[in-house]
C-alpha cells in the first residue's frame, strides 16, 4: 500500500496544480473544459512520448544515462529523441486548444501549454515512480522535473500567443521551440542523465526559469486585454508609485536596450569587455576557493554521485556567478553606454571563450558551462542595466 501512496500521489500532483489553475481561471476566458482537455492529451502525449522513446532505446542502445550510455551517447540520445519527442507531444496536445476560438489573447498561450506539460508530467513522473519504488533521489527528481516541464512549455506557448496575435518579422515559435529542445535536454541531462549530485547545479537553473517565466507571463499580460493584478491599485497611491519603481524592466524595454542605437557598437569595449568578464570570473572562483578553506571545506572530495560530497561545489557556482553582474555593471559604467548590447556582447565573447578552453582542458565540464551560460548572461545584462547611463 505505501508503495503505491509513494509514486500515485506525486503523479497527482501536476492535476492538483491544474485544479488550482482552473479554479484560479476566468471561465469566459479560458473555458474548463478546454483546458481539462488539454491536460487529458498531454496525458496522452507522455505515454505515446514513453513508448517512443523506450523503442529508440531499445534499437539504438542509447539512454538517457550517462552510466549505461556514457556522456556522448547520452546527450545524442536527449537532444535527437528525447527532448524533440517530448516537447512535439506538449504541443501537439495543446494544439486543439490554439485552434480554437477560445484562444483569443496572447496569454492563453501559456494556459494551454502549461496544462498540456502537467498532463504529460503527471504520467510521466507516475511512470519513472512506479519503476523505482524505493529512493528518495527518484522523488527528487520527479519533483525537480514538474516546473522544467511547465516552463519548457511556456516557452513554445509563448511564441504560439505572440503568434496567434502578432505579425513578427521572425517566426518566434520555430526559434522557441529548438530553444526549449536545447534546454530541455541540459536540464534532464542534470536530473535523469548523472549522479545525485548534479542536482544541485539545477537550482540556479530553476530560479533562472521562474524569473523568465514570470516576463514572459507579464509581456504576454500587456499584449492583451487581461488585466494586472496592480491594475486595482490606485494609480496615484504610494504603494503603486513604490511598486512601479521596484518593477523589473519589460522585456520590450530589454529587448529595446539590447538594439543598436543612434551610435555605432563600440567594438572595443566588447573586447574589452570580454577581458573584464574574464577576470571576474577567476576572480569569483577565487572568492569560491577562499570560502571553502575559510570554512574547512576540502574542494577536492566533490564527487557528482553524492549530494553530500557535491555540495561545497556550490561555493564555486555562488562565487563565479557573482562575477556576471560585477562585469556587467563595471563595463556598463566604463563605456558610458546607454544600451546593453556592449556588456552583452562582452559576455557571450567571454563565455565563448571559456566554453572553447574548457573543451579542450576539460570536456566533461563543457556541459555544466552550458546550462550555466544562460543564466550568466542575464545576470550580466542585469548588472549592466544597473549600470548603463539613463540621461
Amino acid at each position: 500500500m505505501l508503495a503505491i501512496v509513494r509514486w500515485l500521489l506525486p503523479s497527482l500532483l501536476p492535476a492538483a496544480l491544474l485544479a488550482a489553475v482552473v479554479h484560479r481561471t476566468d471561465a469566459r476566458r479560458e473555458p474548463a473544459w478546454l483546458v481539462v482537455t488539454t491536460f487529458v492529451l498531454g496525458s496522452v502525449a507522455a505515454l505515446v512520448a514513453l513508448v517512443v522513446t523506450s523503442r529508440a532505446a531499445s534499437l539504438t542502445g542509447l539512454d538517457v544515462r550517462v552510466s549505461l550510455a556514457g556522456e556522448k551517447g547520452a546527450l545524442v540520445f536527449l537532444f535527437f529523441v528525447m527532448a524533440p519527442v517530448q516537447e512535439a507531444g506538449k504541443v501537439a496536445a495543446a494544439w486543439p486548444a490554439f485552434l480554437s476560438k477560445h484562444f483569443d489573447e496572447p496569454y492563453d498561450g501559456v494556459v494551454y501549454a502549461s496544462a498540456s506539460a502537467l498532463g504529460f508530467a503527471a504520467v510521466e513522473n507516475g511512470f519513472i515512480l512506479h519503476a523505482h519504488p524505493t529512493g528518495a533521489i527518484w522523488l527528487a527528481r520527479t519533483l525537480l522535473s514538474l516546473p522544467a516541464h511547465v516552463f519548457f512549455a511556456c516557452l513554445w506557448g509563448y511564441a504560439l500567443g505572440r503568434a496567434k496575435h502578432g505579425k513578427a518579422r521572425i517566426p518566434l515559435f520555430p526559434v522557441a521551440f529548438v530553444a526549449t529542445i536545447a534546454a530541455h535536454g541540459l536540464y534532464t541531462h542534470f536530473v535523469y542523465g548523472r549522479g545525485p549530485g548534479a542536482l544541485l547545479g539545477v537550482t540556479p537553473l530553476l530560479a533562472l526559469m521562474g524569473f523568465v517565466a514570470w516576463l514572459l507571463g507579464r509581456d504576454l499580460q500587456s499584449r492583451g486585454d487581461r488585466p494586472s493584478r496592480h491594475s486595482s491599485w490606485a494609480s496615484g497611491s504610494r504603494l503603486s508609485r513604490l511598486s512601479a519603481a521596484t518593477q523589473p524592466p519589460s522585456l520590450s524595454a530589454v529587448r529595446s536596450a539590447l538594439r543598436r542605437a543612434d551610435e555605432p557598437v563600440k567594438v572595443g569595449w566588447v573586447l574589452l569587455g570580454s577581458l573584464v568578464t574574464i577576470g571576474a570570473m577567476i576572480v569569483g572562483l577565487a572568492g569560491g576557493v577562499l570560502g571553502a578553506r575559510l570554512l574547512g571545506i576540502d574542494l577536492s572530495t566533490v564527487d557528482e554521485h553524492d549530494i553530500g560530497a557535491a555540495a561545497p561545489v556550490l561555493l564555486l557556482g555562488v562565487g563565479l556567478l557573482a562575477s556576471f553582474p560585477t562585469s556587467g555593471w563595471l563595463i556598463a559604467r566604463a563605456a558610458g553606454v546607454r544600451t546593453l548590447l556592449e556588456p552583452a556582447l562582452a559576455c557571450v565573447l567571454a563565455l565563448a571563450i571559456t566554453l572553447v578552453a574548457l573543451g579542450l582542458a576539460a570536456p566533461f565540464t563543457v556541459v555544466f558551462a552550458l546550462a550555466l551560460s544562460p543564466i550568466a548572461w542575464v545576470l550580466a545584462c542585469f548588472g549592466a542595466w544597473m549600470g548603463r547611463e539613463t540621461t
